[in-house]
């Protein structure tokens, strides 16, 4: 399986495909993009390029009468740091560390 987020100015759809796929199936899902015989494979996505934890990125514009539209992404917005009772903890020492005497 291939896993792969489709991306439109502020909005993502997350989706998972084989990589025999053909984008004409894969715009059923979104609608409209890359070129209809193409295999996702095809198109440099799989299971080693898309996997779940860091899926390949698709991005969508819509066609206007001749052309697509200009392809609009919005960076996703950064969390905040952690508190530091969050962080972790020097390497050189655990919690669970007993002194045997």
């Amino acid at each position: 399986d291939v896993f792969l987020m489709i991306r439109c100015q502020k909005t993502t759809i997350f989706t998972d495909a084989k990589e025999s796929t053909t984008v004409y199936e894969l715009k059923h899902i979104d609608d409209q993009l890359l070129e209809d015989s193409k295999t996702l494979g095809n198109c440099s996505f799989t299971n080693q390029t898309a996997r779940h934890q860091a899926p390949g990125t698709v991005g969508l514009a819509f066609r206007m009468v001749e052309m697509f539209e200009q392809l609009q992404v919005e960076a996703f917005s950064s969390p905040p740091e952690l508190p530091d009772v969050m962080k972790p903890q020097d390497s050189g020492s655990t919690a669970n560390e007993q002194t045997v005497q």
